[in-house]
């Protein structure tokens, strides 16, 4: 399967749940994979392509809120649309508080579940893509050399190169050529795209001095 394709991982102890939601989804061309527990799910290996769960909350052994709070505490979390036969605030306040795309109670209309699953792997796809390029910010910020990182501080803030130079006990074309090298090395085309970056990667400017991630 080619790891562009979502999936979506139906779990439900009601075979015949299973097998409707099975039709539904493939009638519309996405691809199911049905779970009669949580456990199941969790042993089952799984591509690494955008995707949701389908989760119906009350499940024998682990249950969806327990899965869901698993899957968080783990870092695999997945879009998750619960189902529910039984209509229960707090249950739903609890499962969006976690994260959870929408809460379903059954019967449900088909429209509205196959919007929420397309809303869900939405969301999943551009997790994924954030996840990504934040993994290649890192690395590129791993790149720099000491000076280098001291220097991304100087103009994160705010500082003229002049400014930086005397703060490092440095010459200012020294702090130019570190400069230009951060530059390629981050693959900034701006200082404005180069602060954008520190910014995702957490490195901010205080009142006094800038705070670098280690």
């Amino acid at each position: 399967m080619s790891a562009d394709v979502p999936t979506v991982f139906v779990i439900d102890d009601d075979r015949s749940v299973r097998d409707a939601l099975r039709r539904l989804l493939t009638s519309v061309g996405m691809t199911v994979e049905v779970f009669p527990t949580a456990q199941a799910f969790l042993s089952a290996r799984r591509a690494d392509a955008p995707g949701c769960l389908v989760l119906d909350v009350r499940l024998p052994g682990l249950s969806g809120l327990d899965l869901q709070r698993e899957l968080v505490d783990s870092d695999a979390a997945l879009p998750i649309i619960f189902l529910t036969g039984h209509a229960d605030v707090p249950m739903s306040v609890r499962a969006m508080k976690a994260g959870a795309v929408e809460f379903l109670t059954k019967p449900f209309r088909e429209q509205e579940l196959l919007d929420a699953i397309r809303s869900a792997i939405d969301r999943d796809r551009a997790g994924r893509a954030e996840r990504r390029e934040l993994t290649e910010l890192r690395s590129r910020y791993a790149s720099l050399t000491p000076r280098e990182r001291d220097v991304l501080g100087g103009i994160v803030a705010g500082l003229l190169n002049k400014q930086i130079a005397g703060e490092l006990g440095t010459s200012e074309v020294t702090v130019k050529e570190q400069r230009g090298h951060l530059m390629q090395k981050m693959q900034a085309g701006s200082v404005a795209e180069l602060v954008r970056f520190a910014s995702r990667l957490g490195i901010t400017p205080p009142r006094s001095g800038v705070t670098l991630p280690k």
